[in-house]
């Protein structure tokens, strides 16, 4: 009662706040996005998408990025599905494309293969039990910010929505997307 319907509006004052851009498309952020968090963060880059291939052509020098990012202090820690995984068949059968999950998820061990065994990198699979929400939701996080998609049901990834969140407040959009990884995380196995 006491703003304006125009201010009220206008002036993000929930939970909404936490959100910085929206995109129709993972594809439609660009590239410099990414490169800006990865740069930006400090303590800790999270990348738990089923497969993360995409960053490895999306970012130049992306080996050598998280490397100095690692030897900085920096936790890297990805989270994959198992290329020989029931749900990454059953992914592969709904995509029907040529790039197959499995096969993306192994440009993605290609390259953590690269990195070595740099301190404060690490790489799981998530679960089995846990692979179906894992490949129906992406969460890339760079300290305070958070990049989700959300998979729609028989589409490629860079074709899903994907939200831009920054941390504002405790048990909000942010920290209820972490607490998933987190859980994902814990059951998961050493890739």
């Amino acid at each position: 009662m006491l703003w304006p319907r125009i201010v009220r509006n206008s002036v993000r004052t929930g939970s909404d706040r936490e959100i910085v851009r929206s995109y129709p498309y993972r594809s439609a952020c660009p590239s410099s996005v990414w490169g800006e968090l990865t740069q930006g963060a400090t303590e800790d880059i999270t990348l738990a998408g089923f497969t993360n291939y995409f960053l490895w052509l999306d970012q130049p020098a992306y080996v050598d990025t998280l490397r100095r990012k690692a030897e900085a202090g920096c936790r890297v820690r990805f989270l994959l599905g198992d290329p020989e995984g029931e749900v990454t068949r059953q992914r592969e059968a709904v995509e029907d494309v040529a790039l197959t999950v499995s096969t993306r998820i192994r440009i993605t061990l290609e390259h953590l293969a690269r990195l070595g065994d740099v301190p404060g990198v690490e790489a799981r699979f998530s679960a089995a039990s846990d692979a179906t929400n894992h490949v129906s939701l992406s969460v890339f996080r760079f300290d305070r910010d958070a990049l989700v998609t959300p998979h729609l049901a028989r589409v490629v990834g860079h074709d899903s929505p994907m939200l831009h969140l920054r941390r504002q407040e405790e048990r909000g959009l942010f920290d209820r997307f972490a607490d998933h990884v987190e859980e994902l995380w814990e059951r998961g196995r050493e890739v």
